[in-house]
């Protein structure tokens, strides 16, 4: 029984178990000799550039054979020597360099002498824990055990035994034939350099060896493979002696006898050799004595076997055939050691293969190795392997460098440690060599000997006495602390026999039983050739017998990738692009399924359209024509219709002699010109020919039968298109002739006038002869072309009656308006309605005239109230008796309105036609600039304006007490606009601070620790900017996607706003604060990305040796510095692929959220966001795969994951209740308004909204809609207008004909209530309501709750409310209209004032509404309500004035410091309310806080 020897080298010392084992630290024999004393290596300029100091001590003539005649054999087996005992190849980590920089002009390096070519050298491995301080300074590795134990044959480690393994009869695998091992497979960690002769790389010709490193050379690879046969040889004669073993046995007996051949012939059969000396006897097992190898023995030992290798090796047969080698230029007689390093030039003959490395063997034992001197042949000084992106570096300067990285003492402190006299004197060092020389090197020393270091020292000597003392020191003390070596009598592995059979083994007799030699072919002494040896060497080999070696290649890691790689960022970033043009297709697409929806709708109103259907109308080379019916009227009108019957245009032929038609003759004779000289012509587009022609027979029939010519002519359908005058030339001649109009009556310079001055006098001619037909006429006024104020305004204009109006005509009755007196501005009135012209205005003439301007309201007034409001201002005037009246009756009657009627003017095409010829803008007066007059606003007393500069007014309000106003200056009011937006957004600002701080400490946290913090793995050093921004905007990016999910916690936020964290926490913005952490997150994830692209360029063009430092998981070095292609790191990594995935999901979602998609198609919005889930996911798995750090989302994400998962909870809770619809009512402007049964527990504040589904129109998504009902009430109402498809849809459900098929109104799923900013109304003494459209469903809700509590005396804060309600015509919102008058009948203490906006009613002091206003305040003034609505709430003619009318509210409420405005409706609305607010918050007066809401 005998102890079987661990494969890594632990337990073979039972006192220091670690001693010896693989990893075990190196043993220094003198203290380290560091720059910082640490770990920082000499360098220049404290040490000689290792380059110039290689060239000066090794450069020489190659030639010189051994002194004792050592054969080139000794050497490479030296080399398998050194493999078996030291492993310290292993690159550090993190990767630390100390480049070798090449002088200008090295004739090999730098040829070309741009002094920029340096050479990459990387430090070696170290225990972690050394090089912290002085007292533990950095001590490197050892990869493989330090004992002779055959690691270089069975490998370090049980595992790397195994896969060596054939597990039958005890061998190792052998490839087919059985004479070589197996190629690599990837399951033995083989180191796997390229060839630098051929660039070539990968496994092949790389054979599963016990050294990682054992294929370097072929030399190498021979002796290799020698022991590899040897063991199996030793194996096979085992089997047959012992029939009864086990494979296990028959291996360990092997491997056992092995090991201590291998022993036997390195101590006492090689070493001698080597030496030239004897190694002292065995003594015994020392267990204290350390056998760990020093770094002083690593370099001595490598830097003296490197000066005896030869330029090239022999190959010779059994019988003495010294073999020719085939070379690139014919045939050499030995094979260049330049060109076979990592050699993959396999024959693919196995056989062939085996011959090789026997013929390699043979070769080596016959031929002299180089001297023992300091010279290193040019193979090794200038054509080493090179390193990284290098094929070829210098062997000694690398030496030199790997000395200085393992801190070796100097020359002097190493001879003293081994009792040599130490060096006094450049001379003494090596007389040998010329003084030249040693003055070189002396002079990079700067003459002292005492800063000579051990290398080059122990190169240059006579009798290599420093290297022989290590070297032999480091052999006999691994022999002697060797528990396991073979003469060891203690250890029971052999007996006495056994041993002395051992020790007569020789390495001749191992050649003679692995090869096919015959034993008299070989030397007794295979590590020497003596005098009468058999097959003497032809001759000893220089560099000139052999081919040259292959020069120094610069590999591009990146060559060829550049394009793929620019394609990938090209596509990244064009991803928001794509998925712009898939919502544009999803745009398209919804509008059509809307507009055939709307048109379904339609179809029940749609009358049958008669007239001759054409296949389209051409408007104009950029527009896309339309299908039009033409009717031929009887009284010679020609009129053109939409589908639907409406009437899109009148052609009148009443003035035309002759019709004017011209016809298209190519492109299948389809195109037809109507010209109609006064307007734009009518192009019209046919299907085919025989269309048109059947057409055109139709046309001149009716012509004839109108006594009117049809002239016809052809011409090609392009000119025929740039002939017809379209309708945007015409708008184009109308303006300018608005501009000459207004440029006459105004007295303007011509050059002033617009671009008049660049016009050619042809247009301005066309244009100022031009005369406008009664529908342009209409349209410039912005009226409908047959109102009746259109017809007698048209008709008193048109003094030749021809039907049209000229530049004249106009121009008259323009001057009356703008720089008429009142007087004449009412005579001009007073004729437009004297229709039978007598001289007197009727009461039908009269009332006529009322209704004609009440028509522009959509006929709000029935006849009956109209004929009251006549009878009542005729009496107020004391008429009543008369039935007609004069002009200066007329005028009197409109005595009380005589300012009014000064500022009356004509809206016209954007000119605004005022008082004092001051040409502006029309206007909507949402800005508070518009002069419109607001005192009836506040008081229902008539309060007298005062007119200053006759066009603006100063508001004088009869109030108790007046404020003083202060002027300031701009700076001022730019401060107190600041200190306002503060003191209104406080809560906001310190909630973005706060998130934005937060934000940024993780982002710096993440960045400082990664740039300077972080455990040293490389990384920082590798890829900085890109290391520090991806790992800063990953952090921001996981807290802000992780705490953005409390946006989403509609019901947590509606309970938080009811609590006192609503001081402090802006709820109502949580939409605003979501959209903004969304923007804020993807402005990250695009730094995040472009980190990346950084970090994979760098990653693409850095060599393996430093990726497996970085990524030590993922990447194993085995030599071949070939890093990943970019390709892989985006689309072959988890991190990558989901990351391409994240940036796709986060383009869809962003895109798809945006203003205009959200409107366009909610269901697209609805569905893309709900993606979250996968982002959510893929977001985990990115950060799962640990390639940078560990997972830290998870940190950010559990607690805001939580809370949103509770929240979501309770809304699927509620969303599965279905609620019965109680009534549902169509209302006129496409609004439905849903009753709805109350849920049990469900309370609610006046103002808050709901979510609902409706599962019959086949979909599960939500839309938010204000609640209209009080909380008050048993049922819960909504008002839903049809602007959308699901809107549209949901109407079109609950229609009397859809209900008539169902037979029952359809269920609702209900989610809520949530909380907004509205709610906050009675938190104010004085709130102001502003509602435009659809946005005043909230204050609906308002009114009724003010209205009960104000009934049922509630104690309220609010102390007044003004309404303001902005709708195009009142008649959109009659079911509001009810809500106001009950709000007026019980409002007993004046708590609401109502004031209505009609914007459909056009400018203020326009002619028409001017009449409008005096009829409307006479109206109000005699019954105390609207002539409009029938409340008693005023009611306005165009848009609110929203400055004047908050710059009131300060002086009627001189004691409320703060007023609440809350506004509900269009962007637009709710813009101009906003900057109302800000402009008076500028002022240290009353302060206006704005809570608003779009939709």
């Amino acid at each position: 029984s005998w102890e079987v020897q661990r494969y890594d080298g632990w337990y073979n010392n039972l006192l220091h178990h670690s001693c010896g084992s693989v990893g075990a630290r190196l043993l220094r024999l003198l203290p380290a000799n560091y720059a910082d004393g640490v770990y920082q290596a000499l360098q220049e300029p404290r040490v000689p550039n290792a380059r110039q100091l290689s060239n000066a001590v090794a450069r020489g003539p190659s030639g010189l054979p051994s002194r004792r005649n050592t054969t080139v054999l000794a050497v490479f087996f030296g080399f398998h020597v050194l493999l078996d005992i030291l492993g310290t190849e292993k690159p550090g980590c993190p990767a630390e360099f100390l480049n070798i920089r090449i002088p200008s002009g090295d004739p090999v390096f730098d040829p070309a002498g741009t002094g920029d070519v340096v050479l990459p050298f990387q430090r070696i491995h170290w225990a972690a824990e050394t090089g912290q301080s002085p007292n533990s300074p950095r001590e490197q590795t050892n990869e493989v055990t330090g004992w002779l134990d055959g690691s270089s044959i069975y490998g370090p480690s049980h595992s790397w035994s195994d896969a060596l393994r054939s597990f039958s009869g005890g061998q190792l695998a052998s490839g087919p034939g059985g004479h070589l091992p197996r190629e690599t497979d990837g399951s033995v960690p083989m180191w796997k350099a390229l060839d630098p002769s051929t660039g070539q790389g990968g496994p092949q010709g790389i054979y599963d060896l016990g050294s990682a490193w054992g294929n370097e050379n072929l030399f190498l690879q021979a002796e290799s493979i020698a022991w590899f046969r040897y063991h199996n040889y030793l194996a096979a004669a085992l089997a047959q002696a012992h029939p009864t073993w086990s494979d296990e046995d028959i291996f360990q007996h092997a491997r056992k006898r092995v090991i201590a051949t291998f022993q036997s012939i390195v101590l006492y059969e090689w070493l001698p050799t080597l030496l030239g000396r004897r190694i002292p006897e065995y003594k015994g097992y020392q267990q204290h004595l350390d056998p760990s190898l020093s770094p002083e023995f690593v370099v001595a030992a490598g830097q003296f076997l490197a000066t005896m290798l030869p330029p090239g090796i022999y190959k010779r047969g059994p019988k003495c055939q010294f073999q020719k080698v085939p070379g690139p230029s014919g045939s050499f007689p030995a094979v260049r050691l330049c060109n076979s390093y990592w050699s993959r030039q396999s024959t693919g003959l196995k056989q062939a293969e085996a011959v090789d490395v026997d013929n390699l063997l043979l070769g080596m034992t016959s031929q002299i190795a180089e001297q023992e001197d300091n010279i290193v042949v040019e193979d090794l000084q200038d054509y080493w392997y090179g390193p990284l992106k290098y094929s070829r570096t210098d062997y000694v300067a690398s030496w030199l460098q790997r000395g200085r990285d393992l801190g070796l003492p100097t020359y002097n402190q190493a001879r003293e440690r081994f009792g040599l006299d130490p060096l006094q004197n450049w001379s003494d060092l090596a007389p040998h060599l010329e003084q030249q020389v040693l003055e070189k090197i002396a002079a990079l020393y700067a003459n002292n000997t005492a800063g000579l270091e051990l290398l080059p020292g122990g190169m240059l000597e006579t009798d290599s006495s420093l290297f022989s003392v290590i070297i032999l020191d480091q052999f006999v003390r691994l022999r002697d602390g060797d528990r396991f070596w073979f003469e060891n009598t203690k250890n029971g592995l052999f007996t006495v026999e056994e041993t002395r059979e051992i020790r007569n083994t020789t390495f001749h007799d191992v050649l003679a039983a692995v090869t096919y030699a015959d034993p008299t072919d070989l030397q007794p002494h295979v590590f020497v050739w003596s005098e009468g040896d058999p097959c003497p060497q032809p001759q000893q080999l220089t560099a000139q017998h052999l081919p040259s070696c292959t020069p120094m290649m610069v590999l591009d890691y990146f060559e060829g990738s550049g394009a793929g790689f620019g394609i990938i960022i090209v596509v990244l970033c064009c991803l928001p692009l794509v998925t712009l043009f898939v919502a544009w297709i999803v745009a398209i697409f919804r509008k059509r399924d809307f507009k055939k929806l709307q048109k379904k709708q339609s179809t029940s109103v749609r009358r049958e359209v008669t007239g001759e259907a054409i296949h389209g109308e051409w408007h104009g080379p950029k527009t896309d024509s339309s299908p039009v019916y033409i009717q031929l009227q009887a009284d010679k009108v020609l009129k053109v219709l939409d589908g639907r019957g409406s009437v899109l245009r009148s052609i009148s032929l009443k003035a035309h002699q002759r019709v004017e038609v011209i016809l298209s003759s190519n492109k299948g004779n389809k195109a037809l010109l109507l010209k109609s000289p006064k307007e734009y012509d009518l192009v019209l587009l046919f299907s085919e020919e025989a269309e048109r022609s059947s057409f055109i027979g139709k046309l001149r029939g009716y012509l004839e039968e109108s006594s009117l010519d049809l002239h016809i002519s052809e011409m090609k359908e392009q000119s025929l298109m740039k002939w017809a005058v379209t309708q945007e030339q015409r708008k184009q001649i109308l303006e300018t002739f608005f501009r000459h109009l207004f440029a006459q009556v105004l007295e303007i310079d011509r050059s002033n006038a617009g671009e008049l001055n660049f016009e050619s006098s042809q247009k301005a001619k066309e244009s100022l002869t031009c005369e406008l037909s009664r529908a342009e006429f209409a349209e410039a006024l912005g009226l409908k072309a047959h109102s009746m104020f259109v017809d007698s305004m048209f008709s008193l204009a048109d003094k030749d009656g021809n039907g049209y109006i000229s530049f004249r005509e106009f121009l008259d009755i323009l001057v009356v308006f703008m720089k008429g007196s009142p007087e004449e501005k009412s005579k001009v009135m007073f004729r437009m309605y004297d229709i039978d012209e007598n001289g007197f205005l009727s009461k039908e003439e009269f009332l006529r005239m009322l209704r004609s301007f009440i028509e522009i309201s959509n006929n709000c007034l029935s006849r009956d109230q109209a004929e009251q409001v006549t009878e009542s201002m005729f009496r107020a005037s004391g008429f009543q008796d008369r039935d007609e009246l004069t002009w200066e009756d007329f005028h009197y009657m409109l005595r009380d309105h005589d300012s009014e009627l000064r500022l009356t003017q004509l809206c016209i095409k954007g000119q605004w036609a005022g008082a004092r010829g001051d040409p502006r803008p029309c206007r909507a007066g949402g800005d508070g600039q518009h002069p419109i007059r607001s005192s009836h606003i506040l008081s229902h007393q008539s309060l007298q304006p005062n007119c200053s500069n006759g066009t603006s007014y100063q508001l004088h309000l009869y109030t108790e007490a007046q404020r003083k106003k202060y002027q300031r200056n701009k700076v001022q009011q730019k401060i107190q606009e600041f200190k306002r937006f503060v003191e209104n957004y406080r809560r906001h600002i310190v909630c973005v601070v706060l998130f934005s701080a937060i934000t940024t400490g993780v982002f710096v946290e993440r960045a400082y620790y990664y740039a300077f913090a972080s455990p040293s793995t490389g990384i920082a050093q590798t890829t900085f900017v890109g290391i520090i921004i991806s790992r800063g905007s990953a952090a921001s990016i996981s807290f802000m996607y992780s705490y953005i999910l409390l946006t989403m916690c509609r019901n947590l936020i509606t309970v938080l706003r009811e609590t006192f964290l609503n001081h402090y926490i802006p709820f109502d913005a949580a939409v605003d604060f979501h959209r903004w952490v969304a923007m804020a997150a993807l402005i990250f994830s695009v730094l995040h990305t472009a980190g990346h692209i950084v970090n994979v360029y760098i990653f693409s063009v850095t060599p393996l040796s430093v990726l497996s430092c970085l990524f030590p998981s993922v990447f194993v070095n085995d030599g071949s510095q070939l890093p990943q292609k970019y390709y892989w790191w985006f689309f072959q990594t988890i991190p990558g692929m989901t990351g391409v995935l994240l940036l796709v999901i986060l383009a869809v979602m962003y895109v798809f959220a945006t203003h205009h998609f959200r409107r366009v198609s909610f269901q697209g919005f609805w569905i893309t966001h709900h993606l979250y889930v996968l982002l959510y996911v893929l977001v985990i798995i990115h950060g799962s795969y640990a390639l940078i750090q560990q997972p830290r989302f998870y940190i950010y994400f559990i607690i805001p994951a939580l809370i949103y998962s509770a929240d979501k909870l309770l809304s699927l809770s509620r969303k599965k209740v279905e609620i019965g619809v109680v009534k549902a009512e169509l209302l006129p402007s496409g609004v439905t308004h849903l009753q709805f049964q109350r849920p049990q527990d469900f309370d609610y504040k006046s103002g808050q909204w709901v979510r609902i589904a409706c599962v019959a129109l086949g979909t599960t998504e939500y839309h938010p809609f204000t609640l209209t009902s009080a909380p008050h009430e048993d049922t819960l109402s909504l008002h839903i207008r049809a602007v959308g498809p699901w809107t549209t849809r949901l109407r079109e459900l609950y229609s009397p004909e859809s209900l008539a098929l169902i037979g029952k109104l359809p269920k609702l799923y209900l989610d809520g209530p949530f909380g907004e900013g509205h709610q906050e109304w009675n938190k104010f003494e004085v709130s102001v309501l502003v509602g435009g459209g659809i946005g005043v469903t909230p204050f609906a809700s308002i009114l009724k709750d003010l209205v009960f509590k104000s009934s049922i005396s509630s104690k309220l804060l609010c102390k007044k409310i003004y309404f303001i309600w902005v709708t195009r015509t009142q008649r959109q919102f009659e079911w509001l209209a009810d809500i106001i008058r009950e709000v007026e009948e019980a409002d007993r203490n004046d708590l609401v004032s109502v004031h209505i906006y009609i914007t459909q009613l056009a400018e203020k002091f326009d002619l028409r509404t001017t009449m409008l206003y005096i009829c409307e305040r006479h109206f109000q003034k005699v019954l105390n309500k609207s002539l409009f609505t029938g409340l008693r709430s005023i009611t306005h003619f165009g848009r609110p004035p929203f400055v004047p009318f908050f710059d009131s509210l300060q002086e009627v409420h001189p004691e409320v410091q703060k007023i609440g405005v809350f506004s509900c409706g269009p962007p637009g609305m709710t813009k101009s309310v906003e900057k109302a607010c800000q402009q008076l918050n500028k002022k240290d007066q009353t302060y206006f806080a704005h809570h608003y809401e779009n939709f």
